[in-house]
């Protein structure tokens, strides 16, 4: 499992390509090895992915009858669920780029996204316990969850275009691939394993 240290070399290469700067690509791993290893990501987003099951268990119970209580199988269906919205976006995204002739690319895309998923999982980790912790936030988070959500898109599209060199039209059709999807499939899988609050 790669380390601190190296969690943060990643990381400040993606900081680079946000900025344009194509000294980004030297601190990401596109190898066989990096690809495979960029997994290791979902490990690193563990912490504030608990922090989102609570927020998720508490929302879910305040709409079931009281004494209510969620087990283990809730958790997993959880877990299912994050999993899929991780692997079925990347799949789409290779079905993408094998489509238009561009499968060499998807090393470098898989790379980036996830370990892009960290900071975002952090971040979003943070926002969620300020409505689990502070009573009254709900209002002021959405808000800040609604610039995260186009903060997660604007940094997507912007190492999307360095990795295809400015081209707009694959730019645009990565960055839905990879995001609306990812939310349609969570809300369905949600639903289908009746974690889903109503």
């Amino acid at each position: 499992m790669p380390g601190f240290r190296e969690v943060q070399y990643y990381l400040a290469g993606l900081w680079l390509l946000i900025r344009m700067d194509p000294r980004g690509f030297r601190f990401l791993d596109m190898s066989e090895r990096g690809v495979s290893r960029s997994f290791w990501a979902i490990f690193w987003c563990m912490p504030p992915m608990g922090i989102s099951w609570l927020w998720w268990r508490q929302a879910f119970l305040q709409n079931m009858p009281p004494h209510t209580d969620v087990g283990l199988l809730f958790y997993f269906r959880l877990g299912l669920v994050e999993v899929s919205n991780w692997v079925a976006p990347l799949v789409l995204a290779g079905l993408l780029l094998l489509a238009i002739k561009k499968g060499e690319r998807f090393a470098p895309v898989v790379v980036s996204i996830n370990w892009l998923g960290v900071p975002l999982a952090y971040i979003n980790g943070l926002l969620l316990a300020l409505v689990y912790f502070v009573p009254g936030s709900i209002s002021f988070v959405s808000i800040l969850l609604l610039i995260f959500m186009f903060a997660q898109i604007f940094a997507l599209a912007r190492i999307l275009r360095m990795i295809f060199f400015g081209n707009g039209l694959i730019v645009g059709a990565l960055t839905l691939a990879l995001f609306v999807p990812s939310l349609m499939l969570s809300e369905y899988l949600q639903r289908f394993l009746g974690i889903y609050p109503v």
